[in-house]
């Protein structure tokens, strides 16, 4: 019975924090901050710290959300690409001359954009933190 007591929790809280079902193979956590521009806010902030390269990105990201979002580079590429061709982020290659690491940074309109993802994405990820705080008291600390 406990089983299915935390099991419903655990429904309840991911639907509180408007999390939609997994996909097959999909956890429905990463994926809801997949698709709530939680990604792209990873990015110009990472950016905006600093001139960064895509596999660096990829790095900092999984060691940020201690591998919980990891990020490969079908991801990862496409959306440095679209960034830059929204005018939020400029490259540059490392060595004109040769496809080398291409860096990274912000622009005044991605400085924009970032200010307004902060500000958007917030409320998300306070949901996803307030669900996984009540599974982890119901699985966990409940008597």
């Amino acid at each position: 019975m406990a089983g299915k007591k935390q099991r419903e929790a655990v429904r309840e809280t991911v639907a509180q924090a408007g999390l939609a079902p997994a996909r097959k193979g999909q956890d429905p956590f990463t994926g809801g901050l997949r698709r709530r521009e939680v990604l792209p806010l990873l990015v110009l902030h990472l950016i905006n710290e600093g001139p960064s390269y895509g596999n660096q990105l990829m790095e900092r990201i999984g060691a940020m959300t201690a591998g919980v979002l990891s990020v490969n580079p079908n991801t990862m590429y496409p959306l440095l690409r679209q960034l830059e061709g929204r005018g939020l982020i400029q490259g540059e290659w490392e060595h004109p001359e040769r496809r080398s690491r291409r860096y990274y940074v912000i622009t005044e309109q991605g400085k924009a954009e970032y200010a307004r993802l902060v500000e958007e994405v917030r409320p998300f990820l306070d949901s996803v933190k307030s669900s996984i705080d009540e599974i982890v008291r119901e699985v966990y600390e409940a008597g």
